[in-house]
């Protein structure tokens, strides 16, 4: 398979890029990676890497040096509903470790793995800076709040349902 961005895609590529200096289109990066990750399956694999670093001009090696350093890239498959449970002292200590042995034993699945049916991927975090409502969780693009074991099991079933109506 050819790793190649769709023309639209290059197009917002170059618009990107355009808006730093010449020689500074190293700053496009993390928005690139984000694009690359939504348009090449959620996740980040070596070519597809390369071809950000080809895209902007720089070795691979400071492309996977950002890419494996922040926690909202992926570097393997992930399944199509997230659960990125924040770990950080505030969710701890309102317990966010118990909400993580809650979805293990619930999926399956332990940080780090999808479940076989490739719905769910459960990821630890550090701050997502919304401490007062610990224990928390990024999902997608929303935060879900005052983690409980009930509302895991109604967030999990809500993921299902959906999927189901996508299908």
């Amino acid at each position: 398979m050819t790793i190649k961005f769709s023309e639209e895609k290059l197009n917002a590529v170059k618009e990107l890029i355009a808006r730093y200096p010449e020689g500074k289109q190293k700053s496009a990066l993390l928005p690139l990676l984000h694009m690359a990750q939504d348009e090449f399956g959620g996740w980040l694999d070596v070519p597809v890497m390369d071809y950000v670093a080809e895209l902007l001009s720089i070795e691979p090696i400071e492309v996977y040096e950002v890419a494996t350093f922040y926690s909202m890239f992926n570097m393997k498959p992930v399944g199509k509903y997230m659960f990125e449970v924040c770990q950080t002292g505030p969710c701890m200590v309102n317990g966010s470790d118990d909400i993580i042995d809650y979805i293990k034993n619930k999926l399956g699945i332990t940080v780090g793995q999808t479940t076989p049916d490739g719905m769910f991927t459960l990821k630890t975090v550090e701050c997502l800076g919304a401490c007062g409502y610990a224990p928390m969780m990024q999902l997608g693009k929303t935060y879900r709040e005052h983690l409980t074991k009930e509302k895991i099991d109604r967030i999990i079933d809500e993921c299902r349902k959906n999927a189901s109506v996508n299908n």
